[in-house]
């Protein structure tokens, strides 16, 4: 358990956001990322997302907290997360990319951090904002996306050893990729159902006549 949750790996976080390529050039050939780490981030991001649509102020916040489901954003959270993984190893195995899925896992978690650190402050100061004052609270969070968008970019573009122009390419085709499969998976979902409530009906008819 140490190997992965220890106090160079809880600092090393800190290394990401200052000097982020050369970190990530280092998960992917020094083993110093943390899959298990990566997935600590994940959740503890799903946590500050679903509090944030929870206890941010009513100016900011669009949707009414007694709807929020926990588990329910944890799942989607984590659905899109491995989605999105496995979407990109799919895509740089097919164009020279040098990353394991392995290190996919871990830049993509660790890229998170940002946000996960402007989500506090931003969930905060949406409860003392006046009315046209949203617009603080919303550089907050952008300066947390924007932020983990170029660590996701940058973490993508080392452990593949891409250039940035094709890390863009290669990101794109993810992101159509990952369109696909929840589509596809839709229609595999609705064709179930349609399946099951058939042969419920026959069922159902067989036990009334009977």
């Amino acid at each position: 358990m140490s190997k992965y949750f220890n106090k160079e790996i809880f600092f090393y976080f800190r290394r990401v956001l200052t000097n982020p390529i050369d970190s990530f050039y280092e998960i992917r050939h020094r083993e110093k990322g943390s899959v298990p780490l990566a997935f600590l981030t994940i959740l503890v991001f799903s946590i500050c997302f679903t509090m944030n649509r929870i206890f941010a102020g009513f100016i900011v916040n669009l949707v009414d907290p007694r709807t929020i489901n926990g588990i329910d954003d944890l799942t989607r959270v984590i659905l899109l997360y491995v989605l999105f993984c496995i979407g990109n190893w799919s895509v740089t195995c097919l164009s020279e990319g040098e990353g394991r899925f392995k290190d996919i896992l871990t830049v993509t978690g660790y890229a998170l951090i940002p946000l996960i650190i402007t989500y506090i402050p931003a969930i905060l100061l949406s409860n003392v904002l006046g009315q046209n004052e949203d617009i603080f609270y919303s550089i907050i969070l952008g300066v947390g996306f924007a932020w983990s968008g170029i660590l996701i970019l940058l973490g993508i573009m080392t452990i593949h050893n891409y250039t940035m122009l094709k890390t863009i390419a290669t990101l794109a085709i993810t992101i159509v990729a990952m369109l696909i499969v929840i589509f596809l998976a839709m229609l595999l979902f609705d064709m179930l159902n349609q399946v099951y409530g058939l042969f419920y009906g026959i069922y159902s008819e067989l036990t009334l006549r009977s």
